[in-house]
């Protein structure tokens, strides 16, 4: 199962698309895209860009860790067994 989920790419985008970030089933990113029109606008906010850059990150990572978490669900047929 971790093997599989290691595997398995979730993307998230911010900012109507503006920005898409890609983490994999351990939570690394392993893309991260800003819209053409973004890139090549003179006017673009940097601050606002981080932010979205993080959003999307994070959006990304919840993805992967709410996948994480139903598999576990599965494994262990529901019982909710918290790790640490």
């Amino acid at each position: 199962m971790k093997e599989k989920l290691a595997a398995t790419d979730f993307t998230a985008e911010a900012g109507g698309g503006a920005v898409s970030a890609t983490v994999n089933g351990k939570l690394a990113i392993v893309n991260l895209k800003i819209a053409e029109q973004i890139r090549n606008d003179p006017t673009t906010d940097y601050d606002l860009l981080e932010t979205l850059i993080k959003a999307a990150i994070s959006a990304a990572q919840a993805q992967a860790a709410d996948a994480a978490a139903k598999a576990m669900k599965e494994l262990t047929g529901g019982m909710d067994i918290a790790e640490g």
